[in-house]
């Protein structure tokens, strides 16, 4: 089960992890597992002190929230991979205590005046591995991992309008994301190795060749590589360091491009070695093959 750190931030115990009873919000029965160091809240008939504490502390934590005058708070989805933002919604106090028993994004339709789960229809669930609220406490993000297209048109993400295209006319195009600097630059890999199907002519961009021959990649890789290790060599200078380290990641993502591979996927592999030690994600490696 995932960790939710927003718990511990607004006041639960260190590694303490937190889940509410789906359809009965109101009431909050704790059952101590302290072998395995977590707390769930479920259905129980006799109540500790300790029990009865912990409810008031989700009780409190429920109330902390800034809900607006129709019990309502901005409920943002963010990929916890990308950084992509994927949707927004409303939340109400039912819904926040739904995601967090469930792992799933919930929120509120205010047209249907009830909670709807992300992924009901569609099967596009979105898996909620953290929760933040901001600092005035009146919206809420869920940090978690989308199961596909978030939009209800198959886009990726909800936001795909760019406002300059729209005030130039531009057609709005369902694939041009919000993406930041790492994810544009996956991009433009893409479509430089998307055009090399099509009639070439003139003389190719750097990145259409390094995509073309393999063993110039892999060369340009290793002396990347070793550039960036002389900057610590030779004691050179933060701006040096970031520049060679600019260019190992492009190199490496213009092979991660030859290879099918998404940055996304490598972020996810780098997520889930987290709550892992070196030794054991190598002794692990070993145990694989």
């Amino acid at each position: 089960m995932a960790a939710f750190h927003c718990i511990q931030a607004l006041g639960f115990p260190s590694r303490t992890h937190v889940f509410f009873p789906i359809g009965d919000q109101n009431r909050y029965n704790i059952i101590n597992k302290k072998q395995r160091g977590f707390l769930v809240f479920a259905s129980a008939d006799k109540k500790s002190d300790k029990e009865l504490y912990l409810k008031s502390k989700v009780e409190t934590l429920l109330d902390s929230v800034k809900w607006d005058d129709k019990g309502l708070a901005v409920g943002i989805a963010q990929n916890i991979d990308t950084g992509a933002v994927l949707m927004q919604g409303f939340v109400n106090s039912d819904a926040l205590a739904t995601t967090i028993s469930s792992q799933k994004a919930t929120f509120y339709s205010r047209s249907r005046s009830a909670l709807w789960t992300k992924g009901e229809t569609s099967k596009n669930f979105i898996k909620v591995h953290d929760i933040y609220l901001d600092c005035d406490r009146d919206s809420i993000i869920y940090l978690g991992k989308p199961d596909g297209p978030t939009c209800h048109t198959g886009s990726e993400t909800c936001y795909y309008t760019s406002v300059p295209d729209l005030l130039e006319n531009k057609q709005v195009d369902g694939n041009k994301l919000a993406l930041t600097t790492l994810y544009s630059l996956e991009t433009i890999i893409s479509q430089r190795k998307a055009e090399l199907a099509l009639p070439q002519t003139g003389k190719p961009s750097w990145t259409k060749r390094l995509l073309l021959d393999h063993d110039l990649l892999c060369s340009k890789i290793r002396e990347e590589a070793d550039e960036l290790c002389r900057t610590l060599e030779d004691n050179e200078d933060q701006e040096r360091t970031a520049s060679e380290m600019g260019d190992v990641l492009y190199h490496a993502m213009v092979l991660m491009a030859v290879k099918g591979v998404k940055i996304e996927e490598v972020l996810e592999v780098l997520r889930k070695r987290f709550f892992q030690s070196g030794i054991e994600e190598k002794r692990s490696r070993g145990q694989a093959s």
